[in-house]
């Protein structure tokens, strides 16, 4: 194929492969434990997959509603009032997506205009500044502290500005597994009282906090719920990723702007799947215990690397763990995480990848959602490191 000779100017001219992809390529191409992208390698319930076959088998394999399958919807808005006692309007308050990313770039897309500025926290999920940037936005990034990558909310104030349009949070948080508590969602609540600032809080992994902690949604505040965007995950929930099925929850008239992009992105979902999901959710213990399945998962992982060089970095949610190897190697992160594939076979992600200025921390994420004897291979070779 002759290549085009026009003028040719790159929307996102920095932005090259996703860190994910070139990790998992990587770990393919070494045959290496891949620990480095976020999916489980243990099988979906075969109540679910049994679910999906039946609604194919009944026909349902055309497009879903746009808004998604008012059965899902209603199933979401239950569950959301029995965990956080937050009321959402299935008509009108919730959005089927196809996927979390679908969800975050449509948010960004329906709200932030040229010049707009969004405020982002790093490490950061690193579809969140390219997705402002396509709008034309601002992405100002805020710097988590580096002890327990909590937010700095004696600087914080000095990044708002009258063109704030929007600040994206995430919690359990993408890296590092750090949670916002209570204390930051009032400082939150305070900051952005009397202000025309909107919230995209990425909730993806809601159902996986640890250590008798509680999530601390959006939704539990009124004040800060009534200008949020909450985006929900059923592919991180019930471990298909492939699925790319996800939610999106706002007051009325948010949504209304939502669904106007929403519908020109990608339509509908996969509907057999929606139907699955929404006769899932009936039996509540089909995600409720999710937390204690991952900590136990998390326990067993930081338990096996105990002995090695690594130093592990507290997790309080998610299915990751970061590993600081600063007493290995003063090798910068991406070259490190590659020698370790390339070299021991254990495939990882750089921190760093997650920083727009590739902050060096001599920091490596590694996923234990897992099968133990995924875990327990992989402990073998992060103890010879």
């Amino acid at each position: 194929m002759q290549p085009y000779t026009g003028n040719l100017v790159s929307k996102l001219p920095f932005t090259g492969t996703s860190i994910f992809a070139v990790m998992s390529a990587l770990a393919r191409e070494h045959n290496a434990i891949n620990l480095s992208q976020g999916f489980p390698d243990f099988p979906v319930s075969e109540e679910l997959i049994r679910l999906v076959n039946s609604f194919m088998k009944k026909g349902l394999n055309q497009y879903a509603p746009m808004p998604g399958i008012l059965p899902l919807r209603e199933g979401i808005a239950g569950m959301f009032m029995e965990k956080y006692k937050a009321g959402y309007d299935p008509e009108s308050e919730i959005t089927i997506t196809a996927g979390a990313t679908q969800g975050l770039f449509t948010a960004i897309a329906a709200f932030i205009r040229p010049g707009d500025e969004v405020i982002v926290f790093e490490p950061a999920y690193d579809s969140y500044a390219p997705a402002v940037m396509l709008q034309g936005g601002m992405v100002k990034y805020a710097k988590l502290k580096s002890n327990d990558y909590s937010i700095d909310w004696e600087t914080l104030p000095s990044l708002i500005s009258g063109n704030t349009r929007m600040i994206i949070i995430n919690s359990p948080h993408n890296p590092t597994g750090s949670i916002l508590k209570a204390n930051d969602m009032k400082k939150l609540e305070k900051l952005t009282a009397n202000r025309d600032i909107l919230i995209l809080s990425d909730e993806v992994y809601e159902h996986l906090i640890f250590d008798g902690n509680v999530h601390e949604s959006v939704c539990r505040y009124p004040n800060l719920a009534r200008r949020s965007l909450v985006i929900g995950s059923f592919g991180k929930t019930f471990h298909a990723t492939g699925w790319k099925c996800g939610f999106v929850l706002a007051p009325a008239n948010l949504m209304a702007e939502f669904r106007k992009v929403h519908q020109f992105v990608v339509f509908a979902v996969n509907t057999p799947v929606q139907h699955a999901i929404a006769e899932f959710l009936k039996k509540p213990e089909n995600y409720l215990n999710l937390g204690d399945f991952y900590q136990q998962k998390r326990d067993l992982f930081l338990k096996m690397v105990s002995t090695s060089r690594f130093r592990a970095l507290p997790a309080s949610g998610t299915y990751f763990q970061l590993l600081d190897y600063s007493r290995i190697s003063e090798e910068k992160e991406f070259d490190f995480a590659v020698r370790l594939t390339k070299e021991f076979g254990i495939a990882s992600v750089p921190v760093s990848s997650f920083y727009h200025n590739q902050a060096d921390n001599k920091v490596l994420r590694f996923c234990f959602a897992k099968t133990s004897e995924t875990l327990e291979k992989a402990a073998e070779v992060i103890c010879r490191i």
